[in-house]
């Protein structure tokens, strides 16, 4: 590993400090290291409004006793373009050439189309040497629902289920209206902390008539996402719990995942978890609407008598694969 990867690497590390809180600005880190390698400073994005990670690697290092002498001979590292516009906060090109730095690596240009190269640009008219595309694959992964919906617009889609050891996603016939629970206390409250990681998470009319869900990250401390719900025959009352004021609340009138997402996408809507009921599920499976898929196996078996589970197909990898106390969770991507 190079000296800048190793650096980026750690920019990486700070930048996964913001998720869920920096919606809709994407993930950032950044680290300030001398020419004796020693870090000087080091910050990230916590929030929307809020200063940028150069800002605060900055800031980091000023209290440390650093100044425009010491950043003159500094490599700033962040794994994103440093931002060339005003919105909510100063330009982040135009502080990193006031506080003195000549030297800058990033990881990823930024897609955005107010930056999109505009900062390097800047960085480089000013005699700084810039250094891209370090990690460039790592970068662009952890920022994976900020460059989805700038690139491909729409938003990052997850889908998420949970089944049975024999395959199954539910019984049959339920005798109450409330989930019926298929992983342990560990998954789920693992699923609880995916969902304050993301923007939205969706779900069909059937599901809410049947287990009567709330949708929020209760189990863990976090943004309850936005919820999702799909009402294409208008059957449901507001009395469901999917319509309290714990979260926004959108319904679709729609059950075609291409429409779908380009509602969601309108909406402003970076990502979401699909997380039933199968059928939905199956629909974007079948139209190649996903980018990771999250199956939770639990150790409670139906005997062959529930709803099958949905099944992937086409072109896919396994991401990850961990043990969460008996449980089993399987991480795909689609290719």
């Amino acid at each position: 590993m190079t000296t800048n990867e190793k650096y980026i690497k750690r920019c990486i590390q700070l930048a996964q400090n913001g998720l869920g809180t920096t919606y809709p600005n994407p993930l950032v880190g950044s680290v300030i290291v001398s020419e004796n390698d020693e870090i000087l400073g080091e910050g990230w994005h916590k929030k929307s409004g809020e200063p940028h990670a150069e800002v605060n690697a900055v800031l980091d290092a000023e209290k440390n006793g650093y100044g425009r002498d010491a950043f003159a001979k500094a490599v700033l590292y962040v794994n994103l373009e440093p931002c060339s516009h005003t919105g909510k906060t100063p330009p982040c090109a135009s502080m990193i050439i006031k506080k003195g730095f000549k030297k800058v690596v990033i990881g990823s240009l930024d897609p955005h189309e107010k930056v999109a190269g505009k900062g390097v640009a800047i960085l480089k008219e000013e005699g700084i040497e810039v250094t891209v595309g370090v990690l460039e694959k790592e970068c662009d992964f952890l920022n994976k629902r900020f460059f989805t919906f700038h690139r491909k617009k729409r938003p990052y889609i997850i889908l998420k289920w949970a089944q049975t050891a024999d395959g199954f996603i539910a019984p049959v016939q339920k005798e109450e209206q409330k989930p019926v629970w298929i992983t342990n206390s560990y998954s789920r409250q693992l699923s609880h902390r995916l969902r304050a990681g993301e923007n939205a998470i969706l779900i069909g009319a059937k599901t809410v008539i049947d287990d009567n869900p709330s949708l929020t990250c209760r189990d863990w401390q976090g943004m309850n996402p936005t919820r999702i719900i799909l009402d294409s025959r208008n059957n449901l009352g507001k009395n469901n719990a999917v319509f309290n004021t714990a979260a926004p609340t959108i319904t679709i009138d729609s059950n075609n995942p291409e429409t779908i997402i380009k509602k969601l996408y309108n909406n402003h809507i970076q990502s979401v978890i699909i997380e039933g009921g199968a059928r939905t599920i199956e629909q974007f499976i079948e139209s190649n609407l996903w980018d990771e898929a999250m199956q939770f196996i639990g150790t409670e078996v139906l005997f062959y008598n529930g709803l099958p589970a949905p099944k992937l197909n086409g072109n896919y990898t396994i991401l990850d694969r961990v043990t969460l106390n008996k449980d089993v969770l399987k991480t795909y991507l689609n290719a």
